[in-house]
């Protein structure tokens, strides 16, 4: 069985490109949603083992997105890796209170992630289900 990924991000070619990189040894499930309403339809319907947040969405911001996210008691403990263009000195003021209140246990700047460096921190934080 596969693990299953929550993709939240706006930008419709990047997601396509990382759900092929996510699910290429068909390690992953990837469900991709592009604001944070959508994600949460999505994980309502599927439980997901980690998520993969961009923080600029469109109608919310990621930060709102983990706040609504985390009133759900079912997904208190799941992972979240923040996978955003924005640079961390922005969110630096707030860094502790995303990892410790809201369950981020990774951030990743785009302009510094390849594909397989993305791969790997899910990994890290979901091992493949055999």
């Amino acid at each position: 069985m596969s693990s299953r990924l929550l993709l939240i991000e706006p930008d419709r070619v990047l997601a396509a490109t990382y759900k092929r990189a996510l699910t290429a040894d068909r390690e992953y499930m990837v469900m991709k949603a592009n604001g944070a309403q959508a994600a949460v339809r999505l994980a309502d319907i599927k439980t997901p083992d980690l998520v993969i947040l961009e923080l600029q969405l469109i109608a919310h911001s990621g930060i709102e997105f983990l706040y609504e996210f985390r009133s759900y008691s079912e997904w208190q403990n799941i992972p979240v890796i923040v996978h955003s263009m924005v640079p961390f000195a922005e969110f630096r003021h707030s860094w502790e209170l995303m990892t410790h209140e809201l369950g981020v246990v990774s951030y990743l700047y785009k302009p510094d992630t390849s594909l397989a460096h993305l791969v790997e921190a899910v990994r890290e934080y979901v091992p493949v289900k055999t």
